[in-house]
């Protein structure tokens, strides 16, 4: 999905939805050897950048999305809608869909 957006913050999500950005893998060993970007992984921690305002029950109350802005969470390997700005990839997701949220 390629959109025309110059800034993601521009970009706010709907009901249930979150913004994320994966955590880049390190592409440096810890004694300092440069790694190809063919060995390195994506990972599945992911950043979160937007949430929505939370979906609604069947009887028309919000519910409370399970993380806000600035917290760090596990995603799956898989799905999610891609939306790209510039040269960086971003990923909405359910609040649903999130599989963990990482406490530091």
């Amino acid at each position: 999905m390629s959109t025309a957006l110059k800034s993601i913050k521009s970009l706010v999500p709907l009901l249930d939805r979150v913004l994320v950005q994966r955590v880049k893998a390190e592409a440096r060993t810890a004694g300092g050897i440069l790694l190809p970007e063919s060995s390195v992984k994506e990972l599945n921690e992911a950043k979160v950048l937007a949430v929505g305002p939370g979906a609604f029950d069947k009887d028309g109350k919000r519910i409370v999305m399970s993380v806000q802005a600035g917290d760090k969470v596990l995603i799956p390997q898989y799905g999610g809608s891609p939306v790209k700005v510039g040269e960086e990839e971003y990923h909405l997701f359910r609040d649903a869909e999130l599989l963990a949220k990482i406490q530091e």
